[in-house]
């Protein structure tokens, strides 16, 4: 069996009494894309550093190409790397912040013009040799980044949170753009971000980190409808939580009702405690009527314009004090705060999981 590009066994940090990273295990295939998802100070961006070499672990190992680097220096590591803040050389061109990994690591010496300028061409830059950084808009800095990191032709790639300080459509633009090459190129990459639509559009999993320990790592689709702890599901959007009761016949009550799902239908892990929603799945008004799911009478006690969408805050007839979120296109006739309706969620938008 072929090993995996990277390997994470058991790896544990401490900084004095604070364990920053817990046990933590993980494989990334090669060719595949991992996103650490996680807030900040979740311990996403020691684990880069210590697969970086840049923090060592207090315990466990890290395997690159199937050889243990845990002691390794960074730069005997064959690994790429793009920080936050680009750290690109100011007084070098463009061609020689690229071509410097090359000459640390003494290859295609001789041909240096030539890798540079093919480089350039596949982060769409060519003609940029002789240009300095600071002549370079932000997102033309992050493809000399990102070329600069490629051209070693490194066994992991590693992206430290590189989009934060662009603009929205930029970053948008960008994420996308590199994926499509990384994945075009084959790269094994491993990206820190607590964007959640940078980890879910760009990723072929994503690695949800939380207070040291790895929560969930699965498909971003997987993550985002199925959480598996209340943790997960806060993080990723799922904010609507209500804890459940067991019945004799498999079924469960939550504080809104009866749920038709069974204890056999939840995530596996164990029994399930919670029953998760996200805002934009209950419906209501027409199109909640004849809905099989789970139904409920409530107040709207706040209405907050989002742009795109409306927030509508409820308070449920059965329980005022459960405070649930509702997120409604702002297109649509909206009832105003104050007002009592019927509200549904489907059958198959109800999440079990435990805490």
């Amino acid at each position: 069996m072929t090993a995996p590009a990277l390997r994470l066994e058991s790896v544990t940090k401490r900084f004095g009494s604070t364990e920053a990273v817990s046990n933590l295990t993980l494989a990334v295939a090669r060719g595949e894309f991992v996103s650490l998802l996680g807030p900040s100070g979740c311990g996403k961006t020691t684990t880069l550093r210590m697969i970086a070499g840049l923090e060592r672990p207090s315990s466990g190992s890290i395997l690159i190409a199937g050889q243990d680097v845990s002691t390794v220096p960074p730069e005997a590591r064959d690994i790429g790397m793009v920080f936050q803040s680009l750290a690109l050389f100011p007084h070098m061109t463009v061609a020689e912040n690229i071509a410097f990994g090359l000459r640390m690591r003494q290859r295609a010496t001789d041909r240096l013009t030539d890798v540079v300028r093919a480089a350039l061409a596949r982060v769409r830059l060519p003609g940029f040799e002789d240009r300095y950084p600071e002549s370079l808009s932000g997102g033309q800095q992050q493809r000399v980044a990102l070329a600069r990191a490629l051209v070693t032709s490194p066994a992991v790639l590693l992206l430290d949170e590189p989009f934060s300080a662009l603009d929205r459509s930029l970053r948008e633009e960008l994420t996308l753009e590199f994926a499509a090459l990384l994945r075009e190129i084959g790269a094994t990459t491993v990206f820190v971000t607590h964007d959640q639509e940078e980890a879910f559009s760009m990723s072929d999993r994503v690695a949800v980190i939380d207070g040291g320990r790895l929560m969930q790592c699965e498909a971003p689709s997987h993550v985002f409808s199925r959480p598996a702890s209340a943790r997960v599901a806060q993080f990723v959007g799922m904010s609507n939580l209500l804890p459940v009761t067991h019945q004799a016949d498999g079924g469960m009550l939550c504080k809104l009702g009866r749920l038709d799902v069974h204890s056999d239908s939840a995530s596996g892990r164990g029994r399930a405690t919670l029953v998760g929603f996200r805002p934009e799945d209950i419906e209501w008004g027409e199109s909640s009527r004849g809905a099989a799911g789970l139904r409920f009478t409530a107040r709207i006690s706040r209405s907050v314009f989002r742009g795109r969408q409306v927030q509508l805050d409820l308070e449920p007839e059965a329980c005022p004090n459960q405070a649930l979120r509702m997120m409604v296109e702002s297109s649509r006739a909206l009832p105003d705060p104050g007002s009592v309706g019927v509200f549904t969620v489907p059958q198959d938008r109800l999440h079990l999981m435990e805490i």
